[in-house]
């Protein structure tokens, strides 16, 4: 096994870990916590990918700014000053079967595929064959994106202020 492929695997290992922790935890901080190091597993894969611009975004992006305003929205709710966070997902079961239903269609489609036994080579710049997609071809997504997150920062301005 070549360290490439073990390092992959160990990432892999961390990153299910971490986000089985996410949804499985029942105190909201700690899932924010496993989160944040599923976030940061994920850019390590990227680095393995030799995607380094795009484990830089999602260090700064996800792991830092998503993270941090949950952060803060779990801080400044005065609703919850004192009170200890538990969060309970009645859903368990059921989510559980939808998501084992779709793993087998992707297992079987990954097992079937003839994947090539080398990377290809990599030619030009890739950050900016990065930056070209996203904002000629992918503008629609990454403007989705944006939305998605002013939708979070209201959230998190919702419920930081005060009842009246």
């Amino acid at each position: 096994m070549s360290l490439e492929a073990a390092g992959f695997w160990g990432l892999a290992l961390v990153l299910l870990a971490s986000s089985l922790a996410v949804v499985l935890s029942r105190n909201l901080f700690h899932s924010v916590l496993y989160l944040a190091l599923a976030l940061v597993a994920t850019a390590g894969v990227f680095l393995l990918l030799q995607a380094e611009f795009l484990a830089a975004v999602q260090i700064l992006l996800y792991a830092g700014g998503v993270i941090t305003i949950v952060v803060f929205a779990i801080v400044v709710t005065e609703r919850l000053v004192g009170e200890r966070l538990t969060q309970t997902n009645r859903g368990m079961v059921t989510g559980g079967l939808v998501s084992v239903t779709v793993l087998i269609p992707i297992v079987i489609f990954v097992t079937r595929a003839k994947l090539p036994r080398t990377a290809p080579p990599l030619v030009g710049d890739l950050t900016q064959a990065i930056g070209r997609e996203l904002l000629t071809r992918f503008v629609l997504p990454f403007e989705l994106l944006a939305v998605l997150f002013l939708a979070a920062l209201l959230g998190a301005i919702f419920f930081a202020r005060k009842e009246e």
